[in-house]
């Protein structure tokens, strides 16, 4: 018997797919919790990203709820996916950081193997978790306490591999709303010794790393593709730094349905994963800079058009953006002073009367959470770069 080719979906049909199971076409219910596990953690260099990323595709939510939740210690800031640091829930922070391990290793072995020729990385790991566990320390400070041990060498370089060595998490009050402080840093184990209790109820049991990473693994690439699916097996690797996924895929395939893109690359998805009609509306909706709906595809175009990918980065920075009708179509930038919330939009192309309402509308959204008390100005012009990130 013949075999039926795949469906074939366009990078529209991709990105109404995508921005439902990302909560984006509609603000969803969920608790701060539930979010943050159902889209496998928040990218998180900087503090603020993850509060505008659930202000996006939650109703009602109120930053106070994720800032609970990294004090609780139920949510952490750790370095996974990517070898990047991402807000995860507690649960999730030791699957996720102990299948990427290969990941950090890379990046240590890629970044600065040359400049610890000689050192042992395994006395390393342990005198760095000896002093991190002691009290949490700045990575300025780590560095020049392995200084002591290895003073030939650089602080930085033997800072950042003791970042990639041991499962490092950025203590509290960094990264609260409303409140922040240097970026120290503990293990893990050390900040999760009595394990916090979740608000939420169990997830369904799913494989362990003991239980073997092929299996472990595919059952965090159903919830990627639960999340962020349909995708092909570069995509997958695009989110997570991990390679050779294709060996992981093939034996989940039996529970997958398949399609291509307008390439003809194969996609995979969840048998009862939405597909939303292509023409079902988008509304606008302001995301932070790192976003892993704009990351998290080897592909971008189901997310912004292709002569539009270089407005969003400059080298290794990512700047905050807006969605209209579905795709990355301007930078915004909101800055705080004298009791002014000035909010800037840069649109790459000009818009519609309906779709500058829009945004204008949710732009105000973004002011009253950002700054309550204060006026609120909302304008056009050039988002200067220097300026988009949020470097508090």
């Amino acid at each position: 018997m013949t075999q039926r080719p795949a469906p074939v979906l366009t990078a529209r049909a991709l990105g109404r797919a995508t921005l439902e199971r990302q909560l984006l076409l509609r603000r969803s219910e969920m608790t701060a919790f539930d979010a943050v596990e159902w889209l496998l953690g928040l990218q998180a260099q900087s503090p603020r990203p993850p509060y505008y990323a659930l202000a996006a595709r939650l109703a009602g939510f109120r930053p106070q709820e994720l800032s609970g939740l990294l004090e609780t210690r139920q949510a952490v800031r750790i370095s996974v996916m990517r070898s990047t640091i991402h807000l995860v829930s507690a649960r999730d922070a030791r699957l996720l950081r102990s299948l990427t391990e290969s990941v950090h290793d890379r990046t240590l072995r890629g970044n600065f193997s040359k400049q610890l020729v000689g050192v042992d990385l395994d006395r390393l790991a342990a005198v760095a978790r000896t002093l991190v566990e002691e009290r949490p320390l700045t990575f300025k400070e780590l560095g020049e306490r392995l200084q002591e041990e290895w003073p030939e060498r650089d602080r930085q370089p033997l800072a950042m591999a003791a970042r990639q060595l041991l499962p490092l998490v950025q203590v509290t009050p960094r990264a609260l709303w409303g409140r922040s402080g240097q970026a120290a840093h503990t293990t893990l184990d050390a900040w999760l010794a009595r394990e916090p209790e979740s608000e939420s109820g169990p997830r369904e049991r799913e494989p362990q790393p003991h239980e073997g990473p092929q299996s472990a693994l595919g059952a965090v690439l159903l919830r990627y593709l639960a999340a962020f699916g349909p995708a092909s097996v570069k995509d997958m690797q695009t989110w997570c730094g991990l390679t050779r996924l294709g060996e992981v895929v093939d034996p989940l395939r039996p529970r997958l349905r398949t399609f291509r893109d307008e390439h003809g690359v194969e996609l995979f998805d969840l048998p009862d994963a939405p597909l939303p009609d292509p023409d079902t509306e988008a509304p606008v909706r302001f995301l932070p800079e790192f976003d892993n709906v704009a990351l998290s595809h080897a592909d971008r175009s189901r997310i912004i058009a292709p002569e539009w990918h270089g407005r969003t980065w400059d080298r290794n920075v990512a700047y905050r953006s807006f969605l209209v009708d579905g795709t990355i179509r301007g930078l915004w930038v909101v800055q705080v002073a004298g009791g002014i919330a000035q909010l800037t939009v840069e649109p790459f192309a000009p818009l519609t009367r309906a779709e500058r309402a829009a945004v204008e509308d949710e732009a105000a959204g973004v002011l009253r959470m950002t700054a309550p008390d204060a006026r609120y100005d909302i304008r056009y012009g050039q988002v200067a770069k220097s300026a988009a990130r949020d470097a508090s």
